[in-house]
């Protein structure tokens, strides 16, 4: 690594998100999602300051359409807003809820764990979906971070949450698209592109960078 590189290291960070068995094959498997750990392996080691973050579901998680006894993809009206219903996924404790054991990124230096309340879910990883901040914000401030690369599963929904929150926060946000997985439910992938490019975040192909 040239010194170059080393100074733009350290003023990048990495979020990794939700590679986790319940989106690779569990209950919530999105198309395409095993093909893109080890190119994120790869990829990671390229960074001196990598994140993971985890979906961290109680049972009975205010997400889960179980919960609510309503069919799957339903929408609800939380107290925070919109609240879209999954099938109950990455509960504690189960595999489901387990990083991947294809993720080999020895040097990440933080995991975090969101949706972890019963009542209010999480798709950023920086600030809960009722406005509570996760304090990814102030740990990646305290090291002197000013850019940010996501990548990860759902592109369309905690990975591009993700990345709005960082460039509403004042980073430099950049997705790699093919590092990513998209559920892309009733157009949410274009949606979500076109949000994201609005707010300034970058959606590149790995070989762009």
């Amino acid at each position: 690594m040239t010194n170059t590189a080393k100074q733009f290291a350290k003023k990048t960070a990495l979020i990794v998100v939700d590679v986790q068995n319940d989106f690779i094959t569990g209950t919530m498997a999105v198309a395409g999602a095993s093909d893109i750990i080890k190119p994120i392996n790869e990829f990671a080691k390229r960074f001196e300051l990598v994140v993971l973050t985890q979906d961290y579901h109680p049972p009975k998680h205010i997400s889960f359409a179980s919960t609510h006894d309503l069919p799957e993809l339903g929408v609800l009206d939380a107290p925070y807003g919109r609240q879209v219903l999954w099938a109950d996924h990455c509960v504690q404790g189960e595999w489901g809820v387990k990083l991947s054991d294809e993720l080999a990124i020895n040097h990440a230096r933080l995991i975090i764990r969101k949706g972890c309340r019963a009542d209010v879910d999480s798709y950023s990883a920086f600030i809960e979906a009722d406005g509570t901040p996760t304090g990814l914000d102030g740990y990646l401030r305290q090291l002197g971070v000013e850019q940010v690369v996501v990548v990860g599963i759902a592109t369309d929904f905690c990975v591009a949450w993700t990345a709005m929150d960082a460039a509403r926060l004042g980073y430099e946000c950049t997705v790699v698209t093919d590092l990513s997985a998209a559920i892309d439910v009733d157009g949410s992938y274009q949606a979500a592109a076109h949000q994201m490019n609005a707010l300034g975040v970058r959606l590149v192909e790995l070989k762009d960078i």
